[in-house]
């Protein structure tokens, strides 16, 4: 579900929703990392003023990995 969260989000923000990859590794207590790529134009849309975007998304995808029981977090990846 955060992995699905977390592509929504990007979808929604960026100009070319076809270059939003999300890719997902899983850890050994539950834990998740979830790594974006957007295209480089849209990378400024995802980050934000000060990370305030990209902040937001973290936290987003937090809430909705801490529904199903796990810990998830967001990279960023250019």
């Amino acid at each position: 579900m955060a992995r699905d969260v977390l592509e929504f989000l990007a979808k929604s923000i960026v100009d070319d929703p076809d270059g939003v990859v999300v890719d997902m590794d899983e850890g050994r207590r539950g834990d998740v990392r979830l790594s974006l790529r957007v295209s480089q134009d849209d990378m400024g849309k995802v980050i934000g003023r000060r990370g305030r975007v990209a902040q937001a998304i973290r936290t987003v995808v937090r809430a909705a990995g801490a529904r199903e029981g796990l810990e998830a977090g967001v990279d960023i990846v250019d």
